[in-house]
């Protein structure tokens, strides 16, 4: 049977108050608020936005979802997590500053922000699934603690999935620092001698002391490494380095499994929105202002985050007259969906139905 999804077509020239009442529209069609109780935890997950860029969703339209949720449950709160590399979002006080400057606010929308995978990254749970990528996914003890998740995610191509939608802010974005790492790379840090100062932070850092002094250089013994991403993040001189995955192929497939990981601890609790404005060639982690690849499309939701996203992709292919997500990378964005189906994640079947 093929999966819903629900679409109203949209524009930021809509302003604000009418780009929330769609998304309300949307989010009520989807059907999740009819598993809200009066003491549900609600997690609304989305990206809050790299420090100079625009493209992000913004936090005037999702208010009235908000709004809809706390007519249930005050026990609403937005997430993010921390990023792997270093940056406004690597730990969580600046983070949740840069979450304000970009207008997410206690005071905007009526709830608390709170970063999922606690101060540095570390506060996180392992989820068993056993599949061929990942054994346990590494997940935001605070996505792991909400009784339902609300995704709300900025459709945009990326130069190592092809493009970045439901399934890359369910699965890459729930992922602890660890998990985010386990995702990008099959292999450990290591330090580069001409670049390190010797100033001890990362030893002081390192939770399996695998940070050791050698010469002038700080080094890494592979054997004590468990892949945390923590060197990473405290070096402020750049020394610490990662074999990235270049393997499109299995980043996506790990990716999948990560967010599979999630949607089967939430059994049914999750649903996605996808807001396809302002789509770019690039995700909302890079830290300037990016110009559209095609015009405005509009608001799509689904229980399905496959069949989200395969609708997702087709409609802006539709709209650019070309696959415009393979003129920028010329990855095989498709990766990320057949695997999700192969595994149970989803459905690339769907049933469109515009509102």
């Amino acid at each position: 049977m093929k999966s819903k999804v629900f679409f109203i077509p949209a524009t930021r020239q809509d302003g604000n108050e009418v780009l929330a009442a769609k998304a309300e529209k949307i989010f009520l069609k989807i059907g999740l608020r009819s598993q809200i109780e009066n003491k549900s935890f609600v997690a609304v997950k989305i990206h809050f936005g790299e420090k100079g860029n625009k493209g992000f969703i913004k936090s005037p339209w999702i208010t009235k979802i908000i709004d809809q949720i706390k007519s249930v449950t005050s026990r609403v709160f937005l997430a993010d997590s921390n990023t792997l590399y270093v940056s406004k979002r690597s730990n969580a006080l600046d983070h949740l500053s840069l979450a304000r400057e970009h207008g997410f606010t206690e005071e905007a929308l009526g709830v608390p922000v709170i970063i999922a995978d606690g101060l540095i990254g570390r506060d996180d749970r392992e989820i068993q699934v056993d599949l061929s990528r990942v054994e346990s996914a590494k997940i935001g003890s605070a996505i792991l603690d909400s009784d339902i998740l609300v995704c709300l995610t900025h459709f945009t191509g990326h130069m190592l999935t092809g493009f970045g939608a439901a399934i890359k802010n369910l699965g890459m974005g729930c992922a602890s620092r660890a998990g985010k790492l386990e995702q990008h790379s099959d292999v450990h840090p290591w330090v580069n001698p001409k670049l390190c100062d010797n100033c001890g932070v990362c030893l002081d850092y390192c939770p399996s002391q695998a940070m050791v002094e050698k010469g002038d250089s700080a080094f890494i013994v592979e054997e004590k490494c468990i892949g945390c991403g923590e060197c990473l993040v405290v070096c402020n001189q750049g020394a610490v380095k990662f074999n990235w995955d270049s393997d499109a192929v299995r980043v996506q497939e790990k990716m999948s499994e990560y967010a599979f990981s999630v949607w089967k601890h939430l059994k049914g609790k999750i649903s996605f929105i996808n807001f396809l404005l302002k789509v770019t060639k690039d995700c909302d982690c890079m830290s300037h202002d990016q110009q559209p690849i095609v015009e405005d499309i509009g608001i799509l939701g689904s229980l399905d985050p496959v069949a989200l996203d395969q609708a997702s992709v087709d409609l802006v292919n539709k709209r650019s007259g070309k696959d415009i997500l393979r003129v920028g990378y010329d990855v095989d964005w498709s990766v990320q969906l057949s695997h999700g189906v192969e595994i149970g994640l989803g459905s690339r079947d769907y049933e469109l139905i515009e509102l």
